[in-house]
Order: structure tokens, then sequence, then C-alpha cells
């Protein structure tokens, strides 16, 4: 284990890795990026603080008579993405 210099393990078992090792942002994250989003602006990361990039996703399944239209927002640093529902602007 390597230590930083609060003399604290960077990945300390009762703590977890530093940046907390998940691979999914958290609800409070995937809020903050909503909220961004919905705002006009390109949202940054919360994770790396980096600017995002958006890809629309469009179509659905067939036979399901409907199609679903999501943003999905990527993170180009730490790979992490957000995918949401255009009209309800709801996490999918």
């Amino acid at each position: 284990m390597l230590e930083d210099d609060s003399g604290k393990p960077d990945d300390d078992p009762a703590n977890g890795p530093a940046d907390k090792g998940l691979a999914q942002y958290s609800p409070s994250e995937l809020q903050q990026i909503r909220e961004e989003f919905a705002s006009g602006k390109m949202p940054l990361c919360p994770r790396c603080k980096v600017a995002m990039s958006r890809r629309e996703i469009g179509g659905g399944s067939f036979g399901l008579g409907y199609a679903r239209q999501r943003d999905w927002l990527i993170c180009g640093k730490c790979r992490r993405s957000a995918i949401f529902d255009i009209h309800r602007g709801t996490r999918t």
C-alpha cells in the first residue's frame, strides 16, 4: 500500500480505495450531472472535473411500439458515463 502526504494509506480496506473504487456514479453525482445538463451547459465529471462529452442514443427495440431518445454523457478521463431519457429527464 502506498501512502499519501497525510500518512494514510491510499487503499485502506476500512475506508476503501482513494477514489471510492466505484465504477458507477453515485445517485448524488448523477443528480449533479442531470442538473448541470438540464441548465444548458455541458456538465463536468464529478470525479475528474473534466468536461463530459455527449452522444445521442435513439431508437428502440422492434415491437415495443415506442422509440426512446436518450443522452449519453461520457467522461473522457475516467470513462464513467451516465444515460438520461431526454423527454423524462430520468436515469435509464
